[in-house]
């Protein structure tokens, strides 16, 4: 049964890096990109269908490597490569593009935030770029979030760093079915 979900979570990150894609396109003025690790900190959590992704793909790692020092995130390599690019959560995914998101997106009028990378350099303030070129967040948040619900009805979160002591290459159950 886990394979459905692994494929899920698979299907829905190929979709968030479509438009992540998209979005990186569009602006050119982008610093971050593969291989950038400013954000790449320590202490982040994922919900147990990813931290699943996570282990089935990397378990040797998780079993026979140890975690990145602590202050940066668990899967960097000691060369600043992320150990789990391909597989990578969902914020991993996101991190570095301009977002957007609205107060309340269900209120007409509603007041809209707009933040980016600091390393980045907008050719105009935020309030004046296209909204197309910003990755607006809540519809992937709640599409990860209902799979996670349907997963893992307590909607439990890990630790990345966590994984490395939880998990082996034997793939333990996180949860769910």
């Amino acid at each position: 049964m886990e394979t459905r979900w692994l494929l899920e979570i698979a299907k829905l990150h190929t979709s968030i890096d479509a438009a992540a894609a998209q979005v990186a396109q569009e602006n050119p003025w982008l610093a971050c990109g593969r291989g950038c690790t400013e954000c790449c900190m320590d202490d982040i959590t994922v919900f147990t269908l990813e931290a699943l992704l996570i282990s089935q793909h990397h378990g040797a790692t998780l079993a026979g490597e140890g975690p990145a020092p602590q202050g940066g995130c668990a899967f960097l390599s000691p060369a600043g490569d992320c150990r789990i690019y391909e597989h990578r959560p969902y914020v991993c995914r996101t991190q570095g593009l301009p977002l957007r998101w609205l107060e309340d997106p269900s209120l007409a009028g509603s007041p809209e935030y707009r933040d980016v990378c600091p390393l980045s350099e907008p050719p105009a303030p935020l309030e004046e770029l296209s909204p197309e070129g910003f990755f607006t967040l809540g519809d992937f948040e709640g599409r990860l979030a209902t799979l996670q619900l349907m997963y893992d009805p307590q909607m439990t979160r890990v630790s990345l760093r966590d994984l490395f002591g939880k998990l082996s290459s034997t793939h333990e159950p996180l949860g769910g079915e």
